[in-house]
């Protein structure tokens, strides 16, 4: 059942626990009015109304969080009303739905390449990019492991998640960043080992055998690992995990592969939208926000590595310095690897068989 507690200006922002909101959109909460709450692929923020500017801001899977105190914190300091919606799912499945009509101001996805699809769309202009400071990358992040109690398995590394007997949760790679983010990190741990593509295809393949379900986004596979109990280790973004483990109560750890994938979650405006709506100037307003230092701040207090090296490094007993490791390390471009790897009949398709088949 939703709990009500009390927020800005007297009013009320629906809550659940981590556990619970596997597929429950959060409201945001604004300084001048409260939205109604936009599930992912479904509705539209609306424009302006009243003089209010309402936004939708379409985000990938496990940010509900993060950006529902960004929301509360922007419209305080925003200065005009302002009304937040939020829709959460997949990273590839969230641009689909935007590409679809999804009426979104702004975009916070998970992986370059559904930003991009929706500049292919004119749905975004070109040299989006370049608008924000850091490439229109307010943070970072990366790829992590979640394990049982006491780490029963002795999972430490990549190489473990290919043991027999391992069972791996990771969502989908064809619907979700943590999915492809998490391939790519596999990947990687063999090629930039001195292994060649032929021994990193049979590691994936020892992998993928490994997982017994295939969730579409990150939010599905922690309630399959940590309320479902499935799995031995759950493959699942550096925030995600921090949220996930302290909900266990001393159920769950975290551990740090030596090596891991620079995610890289881009912010963009999406200018056609805007423009018909006339919400520019608080969508750009709204993501400008996430630079300052009490956006940088609210960044790190939600486990994303914030974008301003000093406000990293105030909180570098929060972020362990792992190796981290750009796409351009694996594959030419963004471009080449969702081509190689998650394309239909690409690499994925060729070494996944689903349980049972």
């Amino acid at each position: 059942m939703i709990g009500f507690r009390t927020g800005f200006a007297g009013m009320r922002v629906s809550f659940r626990p981590l556990t619970q909101i596997a597929s429950v959109c959060l409201v945001a909460l604004t300084g001048f009015a409260l939205s109604g709450c936009t599930e992912s692929g479904s509705g539209s923020a609306g424009g302006k109304r009243g003089g209010t500017a309402n936004l939708l801001n379409v985000s990938y899977d496990p940010t509900r969080e993060l950006w529902r105190d960004v929301n509360t914190e922007f419209a305080k300091s925003y200065g005009k009303p302002v009304e937040i919606s939020q829709s959460h799912g997949g990273s590839g499945a969230q641009a689909r739905a935007v590409a679809d009509g999804l009426e979104a101001d702004v975009v916070t996805l998970a992986m370059w390449p559904d930003t991009d699809a929706l500049r292919k769309k004119n749905l975004i202009k070109e040299g989006w990019e370049e608008r924000l400071p850091n490439r229109s990358l307010p943070y970072v992040s990366t790829i992590v492991f979640v394990v049982r109690k006491g780490n029963p398995a002795g999972i430490k590394d990549w190489p473990d998640l290919a043991k027999p007997d391992i069972k791996v949760i990771t969502p989908n790679p064809k619907t979700s960043g943590n999915g492809k983010l998490s391939l790519l990190a596999a990947w990687g741990s063999v090629l930039l080992r001195g292994g060649d593509e032929a021994a990193a295809r049979e590691y994936l393949t020892k992998l993928y055998k490994n997982v017994p379900v295939l969730d579409t986004g990150a939010r599905g596979a922690t309630t399959t690992f940590a309320q479902k109990g499935i799995g031995d280790v759950h493959l699942t973004w550096e925030n995600e995990a921090h949220l996930e483990i302290a909900e266990s109560k001393g159920e769950l750890e975290l551990v740090y592969p030596p090596l891991s994938i620079l995610a890289e979650p881009h912010v963009a405006v999406v200018d056609a939208n805007v423009d018909r709506k006339g919400t520019r100037e608080a969508a750009e307003a709204y993501l400008k926000f996430l630079y300052t230092p009490e956006g940088q701040e609210l960044i790190a207090k939600h486990f994303y590595r914030p974008s301003d090296e000093k406000v990293l490094a105030s909180h570098k007993d929060v972020f362990p310095a792992i190796e981290l490791f750009p796409v351009t390390k694996i594959a030419a471009n963004w471009n080449e690897a969702q081509s190689k790897f998650f394309a239909d009949n690409g690499l994925f398709d060729a070494i996944y068989q689903p349980p049972g088949s």
